[in-house]
């Protein structure tokens, strides 16, 4: 299989972290974001029309939208996906609820105070998406207490969505110290055996354009 994926985007690091703690075979393609190569005609053609990342092929399959490449490995490879019909719907609960408050925010907010010029930060976008990501943080590490996962009594999809951008290093006003269940339920997650930092699983860093 072949994920086309960039280091510092967290939503490739969802399906990557799912191949990866699945012991599944894989290789990532780099794709070059931060130079444009997504909104060109070639990758829109020949790779994801939605110009966006990740984007998985496991020989006549492509999919794109993290989501679905979860579920697609949870279907074909047995995977994070739930043990019960009620377990799978509370991981799709929770995947969906990531990318509407969580990662969709994070990821938005962390390019808006790392990866722009400084001059053009947009400090009032920047506060409310804060503001927001503070709710959902509040809301998961409440869901987490007495808890090891975030579904059932394993690690699902549901855990390999909603860490997606907490482990990055760039600051965007999260401090995993000031959640005290989630930081117990990341440093669990980063214990498992196969578990990679996303830099480390994925190509493409910031150091790259320094």
């Amino acid at each position: 299989m072949k994920l086309y994926c960039f280091g510092e985007s967290g939503h490739s690091y969802k399906a990557a972290l799912a191949l990866e703690l699945a012991g599944l075979a894989w290789e990532p393609v780099f794709v070059d974001f931060f130079n444009g190569t997504t909104r060109g005609d070639a990758f829109r053609s020949d790779v994801n029309e939605m110009g966006e990342c990740p984007v998985l092929i496991d020989g006549d399959v492509t999919l794109s939208q993290s989501g679905v490449i979860q579920q697609y490995l949870s279907e074909t490879y047995g995977k994070f996906g739930g043990t019960t019909p009620e377990e799978k719907r509370e991981v799709l609960r929770w995947q969906l609820w990531d990318n509407h408050k969580l990662s969709s925010n994070a990821g938005l907010c962390r390019f808006l105070m790392n990866f722009l010029p400084e001059d053009k930060r947009p400090a009032e976008v920047i506060a409310f998406l804060q503001g927001r990501l503070k709710a959902a943080y509040a809301v998961l590490d409440k869901h987490l207490e007495g808890r090891d996962w975030i579904v059932g009594e394993s690690l699902t999809n549901a855990d390999l969505t909603c860490c997606s951008y907490l482990y990055y290093p760039e600051p965007f006003g999260f401090d995993r110290k000031d959640y005290p269940n989630i930081d117990a339920w990341l440093s669990r997650l980063s214990a498992l055996p196969g578990w990679k930092h996303p830099y480390d699983l994925m190509p493409g860093n910031p150091s790259d354009r320094a």
